[in-house]
């Protein structure tokens, strides 16, 4: 259990590391929402279920899921408040393939 534990924190870590370089490589505000709320919301589930293998008791587990379904919510939310406030400003999704529109 210990080990199991160690490998899903470790493995929630890649995918906090992986949203975070999707955040300052991606183009524009949409794809770098997307890329950081999914990879940490991933990533947050990961380490919850990592710290849940090595919590002494189900009050604790409880406590760890609860808190990960705080941390969705507010995601989710915030991701959707500054993607319409973006889009309110005029801030248009970067398209495939350049100027053209093409896919």
């Amino acid at each position: 259990m210990e080990i199991a534990g160690l490998v899903l924190m470790v493995c929630g870590a890649c995918f906090f590391l992986a949203g975070s370089v999707g955040m300052l490589r991606f183009p524009d505000v949409y794809t770098r929402l997307h890329a950081l709320t999914k990879a940490d919301n991933l990533g947050f589930g990961l380490v919850v279920a990592g710290l849940s293998l090595r919590a002494p008791g189900l009050n604790e587990v409880f406590k760890l899921v609860l808190t990960w379904g705080f941390v969705l919510v507010a995601s989710t939310v915030s991701c959707h408040l500054v993607a319409r406030e973006a889009l309110r400003q005029g801030v248009k999704p970067q398209q495939p393939g350049g100027d053209d529109g093409g896919v």
